[in-house]
């Protein structure tokens, strides 16, 4: 790796240190500067030794952007992301603003592991098939914008996984995307519901149905992830634990 001034999006996944990419690992280890959230900074701690760490809150994404922007023109500097940093993440935001700023520095995304995949994971196997993502989130997004996807996403009989489903001030968002979720998709769909996915000691989660997820409402909150199945998805009850399959289509040209 280059001294000679680079910057690193890093996509930390879940949460915990086991779950990054060896190459997460290495870059982090090998960066002069470390700037991110300090709630995403607190889930690598352990990976700090020496670097320089340079810690913000939630509303200082463009300020962070901008460090880091400057910082990289002589330095080695990882931004953290948590999920992916694509996904919802910093890598466009960082993007534009190197684009903007005519700079020149080079710059390199890693992957990390998404709250969809890690919420499947611990679901069975939810998001075999097409499926589609959908932040409630109406900070950055209007929502007249989010509940055309929503209808699109519902009446097209994608599997759907929602981010972002409530907060102290969008309390109300994710009951009103079930709503339009209904027009489309019948009550007997499977839901499942992970709050805290692959975090040991926090993870919850719930398996469910359409017609009763908002019996959940009150549990559901930012740190949840809801996958909303098709309508080939099924619940498996293995040795008491319920699980999520959504059929690839195999069934269809084999038999097994």
């Amino acid at each position: 790796m280059t001294k000679n001034g680079k910057l690193y999006i890093i996509g930390i996944g879940p949460g915990s240190v086991e779950h990054l990419t060896i190459r997460a690992r290495d870059v982090i280890a090998a960066s002069d500067h470390v700037i991110g959230n300090g709630t995403y900074l607190d889930q690598i701690e352990s990976l700090i030794d020496g670097q320089n760490i340079i810690r913000s809150s939630m509303g200082k994404e463009v300020d962070r952007a901008q460090k880091a922007v400057e910082l990289a023109k002589t330095s080695v500097v990882s931004i953290i992301s948590g999920g992916d940093a694509n996904i919802y993440g910093m890598a466009g935001l960082v993007l534009e603003v190197a684009e903007n700023s005519g700079s020149d520095v080079d710059i390199e995304v890693l992957p990390g592991v998404t709250a969809i995949t890690a919420s499947a994971s611990v679901l069975g196997a939810p998001i075999v098939n097409d499926f589609a993502v959908i932040s409630l989130s109406d900070l950055l997004t209007p929502w007249e914008v989010i509940e055309k996807r929503l209808d699109a996403a519902a009446s097209a009989d994608f599997i759907i996984s929602l981010y972002n489903p409530k907060s102290r001030q969008r309390n109300s968002n994710f009951a009103r995307a079930i709503e339009i979720i209904k027009r489309h998709k019948a009550d007997s769909v499977t839901v499942g519901l992970v709050k805290n996915a692959l975090r040991e000691s926090d993870e919850e989660a719930i398996v469910t149905t359409l017609g009763e997820v908002l019996d959940y409402d009150d549990w559901v909150d930012m740190r949840t992830t809801i996958l909303i199945g098709n309508s080939e998805s099924r619940i498996w009850d293995n040795n008491g634990k319920k699980l999520i399959i959504t059929p690839r289509g195999y069934h269809r040209k084999y038999d097994y």
